[in-house]
């Protein structure tokens, strides 16, 4: 089923900067209204002024919230229902990483990521996508990342909660794809953003370059697959690749792998 964005009012999340940033400005011409969401007041409100110079029929809301906080998510929709905001298109693309060894990561900043890639993209979908179903059309587009379709060492609780979008959106999807209302996830690898210093790095092993893709890229092939309701899309020649292999390498194999690169972690990361 073929998905139409064309006048609909879309609410997008993470919208200051990287991948959210770029889907904005992408779909800013074929869009009625954007609501764009982000803790960055400051860069939402640059970002409305030249979406909004560059598109004269587009109104564009700012809504600064910070979505780990879950009362000011719900006081968030509440606000937009309250204003009319009859939204037809959700981008749930808030999210980040931590990248570390379980034992010597912080909880405070598990805690708040389990809380922004979780509870937060799941809040904001269960509240939605039920007017969605009544109008019998709408679309929701989860960014979640390769690494919701493997597992790997050094990052556990990110893969996690990556596993849980991918997941939550595949069953989603079969859920609603009856009733006109379009579920898709997309599966970044390594994109150039603000991800990497974010997460942090304690191992000091970088993405080697030739991996990476630009967010402008990630967002054009992602909106690319959603309007035409594809279910997965898995953005960069490269990390399909990839990915394509990982699904038919045997468990065992990945285990042992990923076991020896542990060990040489964890002595990164252990205390001189």
């Amino acid at each position: 089923m073929r998905l139409s964005i064309k006048g609909e009012t879309v609410l997008l999340t993470g919208a200051s900067a990287g991948i959210g940033m770029a889907l904005a400005q992408q779909m800013a011409g074929e869009v009625g209204v954007l609501i764009l969401v982000a803790r960055r007041e400051d860069r939402l409100l640059d970002l409305k002024k030249q979406l909004e110079a560059q598109y004269k029929g587009l109104r564009v809301v700012v809504r600064a919230c910070d979505l780990v906080d879950l009362e000011a998510v719900k006081a968030l929709v509440d606000g937009l229902e309250r204003e009319g905001e009859e939204i037809g298109i959700l981008v749930n693309n808030a999210g980040f990483g931590d990248i570390s060894l379980l034992e010597f990561a912080g909880w405070d900043k598990l805690q708040r990521m389990i809380q922004l890639n979780v509870t937060s993209l799941t809040y904001l979908t269960h509240r939605l996508i039920g007017k969605m179903i009544a109008r019998k059309k709408g679309g929701i587009l989860n960014i979640s990342s390769s690494a919701g379709l493997t597992f790997m060492a050094g990052a556990a609780s990110y893969v996690g909660t990556k596993h849980y979008v991918t997941s939550f959106t595949e069953s989603l999807r079969c859920e609603v794809q009856h009733l006109g209302v379009v579920v898709t996830q997309v599966c970044p690898g390594p994109v150039a953003t603000e991800f990497e210093s974010v997460s942090g790095n304690p191992t000091g092993m970088s993405v080697p370059k030739w991996l990476e893709i630009s967010a402008e890229q990630c967002a054009r092939e992602s909106l690319r697959g959603f309007v035409r309701g594809k279910p997965l899309i898995v953005t960069g020649w490269m990390m399909s690749m990839m990915m394509f292999f990982s699904s038919m390498t045997p468990r065992f194999l990945m285990r042992f792998v990923w076991g020896r690169l542990a060990r040489m972690l964890r002595e990164r990361q252990l205390p001189r």
